[in-house]
């Protein structure tokens, strides 16, 4: 598909970055000379200097052959006047806009059509939804969720004693007695890889672990790693996402402390938010967290717009047994390098902006046998494909015994009329079926067919 990109900031970089790995016809604009010369020379793409809203640049980017543009500067009115403008110019093109400023959002979903707009990106609003998801059931680091929510791929860290050090995956069903679970993937040292049966789990690993719904919670259990019910959560800064997180914590029940350093920012939320207890004190500060009760509160979320001080904040609730905690990074190149830390959940709101937008292209190209569902795990080192079996699928109704699948590439489930299992080496998939494949190459798989040797 030819795609304009319009950004400069880490979501332009990370979407130019992914949709040229996947063989898109990629214009990219920019104002800035630099950074121009910059994506001419890392990725095969077309760039076009210039304001993106203004109809001669484009024109210059050829607006009217192309099927998406992305409008992701920093600004949103930009963004707005350039999906505007381009939808004007080509009333064909799908138009996403990244839009974060809260105060526009209900408007714009009323007003959709008269903006031209066909998808609204609000990464401060994703990274809310995503902690909250993750506040539901305590203990998973990341969750990804497939066959219309009955599957899941959660990521947990291997602790030192835990049931799962030094463990090899083949004797893993003895370990866990009669649960069944697929470890997908393994993150080591920054390295991330498709396990085999002889790969020996060790502390430190992250492990990303497919199971059903049904089974998840009683693998914590056997793990011994439930943690109870989140009923009172601090959150340490009071920016876009702490103010949609707290809105979310508030409407399921639970008590929320919202602790922010600017006084006009915390008169503004105690407006927004009536039922929280918001507090004006820099919330970064260990007497101030001790004071505000960090040892009885059941999560810890550190929300600053500074990373190193969500970083240490996270560290110092961790050294506290607070048993959850979620830690927000603005540099999507920070993630990986915190996977050696106990800073619990990282999140990051460009890198939730950039798999958003990712999966609402590959959605519209709409391929026999393209991927239903793409979720990028391990810090975007590991993808997870979602497929539906149709007539044209390889191999239908063979054993996987007999099947020779690329290198790196793992079947991790097969969902039939509702019932998910664990595939081994006599389990066969037939048309309608939902199959989860978990990659690892460098090379995409935009279709199912793409897995096979």
């Amino acid at each position: 598909m030819k795609i304009i990109i319009a950004g400069d900031g880490q979501v332009g970089i990370a979407l130019t970055r992914l949709l040229s790995q996947e063989g898109h016809e990629l214009v990219t604009i920019n104002s800035n000379p630099e950074i121009i010369e910059r994506d001419l020379q890392e990725f095969d793409v077309i760039s076009v200097e210039g304001n993106c809203a203004a109809m001669e640049t484009l024109e210059k980017a050829k607006v009217k052959q192309a099927d998406v543009l992305v409008a992701a500067t920093s600004a949103d009115e930009v963004n707005l006047l350039c999906c505007l403008t381009a939808r004007r110019m080509n009333p064909s093109v799908h138009t996403i806009a990244r839009v974060r400023n809260p105060e526009y959002i209900e408007q714009l979903y009323m007003m959709r059509d008269e903006f031209g707009l066909s998808l609204i990106i609000n990464p401060e609003r994703e990274a809310a939804r995503e902690m909250y998801r993750l506040m539901q059931i305590p203990g998973f680091l990341k969750r990804e969720t497939f066959a219309k929510g009955r599957v899941e791929i959660v990521e947990l860290r291997v602790e030192e004693n835990s049931l799962l050090d030094n463990v090899i995956l083949r004797h893993l069903p003895h370990v866990l007695g009669n649960l069944k679970v697929l470890v997908c993937a393994v993150v080591r040292e920054g390295h991330a890889f498709i396990p085999t049966g002889d790969t020996t789990l060790v502390r430190g690993d992250h492990i990303y672990v497919t199971a059903p719904v049904s089974v998840l919670s009683a693998l914590m259990k056997k793990m011994d790693i439930t943690k109870r019910k989140i009923r009172h959560a601090m959150l340490v800064g009071g920016g876009n996402v702490g103010y949609y997180l707290a809105q979310d914590l508030i409407s399921s029940g639970v008590r929320v402390k919202l602790i922010e350093r600017s006084p006009e920012r915390c008169l503004q939320l105690a407006g927004l938010l009536p039922a929280a207890s918001v507090i004006q004190a820099d919330g970064t500060v260990q007497e101030v967290l001790e004071s505000e009760g960090l040892s009885e509160t059941d999560a810890l979320l550190t929300l600053t717009g500074l990373d190193e001080q969500n970083v240490i904040t996270s560290l110092y609730g961790t050294s506290r047994k607070v048993p959850t905690v979620i830690t927000k990074v603005g540099r999507m190149a920070t993630t990986g390098m915190l996977e050696s830390l106990p800073v619990g959940s990282v999140i990051s709101p460009k890198e939730l902006c950039s798999e958003n937008i990712v999966q609402y292209v590959r959605a519209m190209e709409n391929q026999t046998g393209a991927a239903a569902s793409v979720h990028r795990i391990a810090d975007g080192r590991v993808e997870a494909l979602e497929f539906v079996i149709n007539k044209h699928s390889r191999h239908i109704g063979e054993p996987l015994k007999n099947m020779h699948l690329k290198r790196n590439v793992l079947l991790s489930c097969i969902t039939r009329r509702g019932n998910t299992v664990l595939p081994d080496g006599n389990s066969s998939f037939e048309i309608g079926d939902t199959v989860v494949v978990v990659t690892s190459r460098e090379e995409p798989i935009l279709q199912f067919n793409d897995i096979f040797a």
